[in-house]
């Protein structure tokens, strides 16, 4: 099937399964009980609330999904693909939003637990430079799964030099401190952490990260130049 085929179906499918859509006429206690967030996984939250009595989520950057309503408690999300109903544990009562499944409707599974509003993911804690709370939440994160697509030395170091671009040296040198935390073998991190020092005046830190940068890696020609003159200086004076 040729992208614009597949594009028009798409758009089709849309148009059909929206116009199934049911209004439902939600109780207040119901609304209670089911707004709120969810977690969808260790660093992503789902917001369900409310708005005229219509349901409405949020999810990875888009603030009013409206899902298709099938049912009083069943939805379907088009940006996820998925079936989803809320249910509540009957041993532990505590909430969630779960996938229905298509094989087996009358499986009850629980997915996405219902957390306190107040609730935040690591890059939340990130974002808000609680650099502390960030870097636990990051580092739970990798003990469970140290190849988890959720935490990336990339994207950290980038975010870091998107601070020093800005002049937020001390943010930026948080930034690049979590990030040794995480890869504390990656002689990149330090790197990098040793740069944001430089630049923020504090050569002591940043000869201390550089040499520890050539220590794995000793093919560092910026480190290996910096600890020669540096420690040059220090005879010298």
């Amino acid at each position: 099937m040729s992208k614009t085929k597949l594009l028009l179906f798409f758009i089709f499918l849309i148009v059909v399964v929206f116009s199934c859509s049911k209004n439902i006429d939600y109780s207040p206690e119901y609304i209670k009980q089911t707004s709120g967030r969810y977690l969808f996984n260790q660093d992503e939250v789902i917001d369900v609330y409310y708005d005229n009595g219509k349901l409405f989520l949020k999810l990875r950057g888009a603030e009013k999904i409206k899902p298709v309503i099938l049912d009083e408690n069943i939805f379907f999300v088009v940006d996820m693909y998925k079936k989803l109903h809320f249910v509540q544990h009957p041993e532990t009562k505590k909430r969630y939003l779960s996938i229905i499944s298509a094989d087996n409707k009358d499986l009850i599974t629980y997915d996405y637990l219902k957390v306190e509003d107040s609730f935040r993911i690591p890059s939340m804690h990130l974002k808000n430079k609680n650099y502390d709370k960030a870097l636990a939440g990051f580092l739970e994160i990798k003990k469970q799964d140290s190849t988890s697509v959720l935490i990336s030395e990339r994207e950290f170091n980038s975010l870091g030099y998107k601070l020093l671009k800005e002049k937020e040296y001390e943010n930026a040198i948080e930034v690049f401190k979590m990030n040794v935390a995480l890869y504390p073998k990656s002689d990149n991190v330090y790197d990098s952490l040793a740069d944001a020092y430089l630049r923020h005046g504090d050569s002591l830190q940043a000869f201390i990260n550089y040499k520890k940068a050539l220590e794995y890696n000793n093919t560092n020609k910026r480190a290996k130049e910096f600890v020669e003159a540096y420690t040059k200086n220090i005879f010298k004076n």
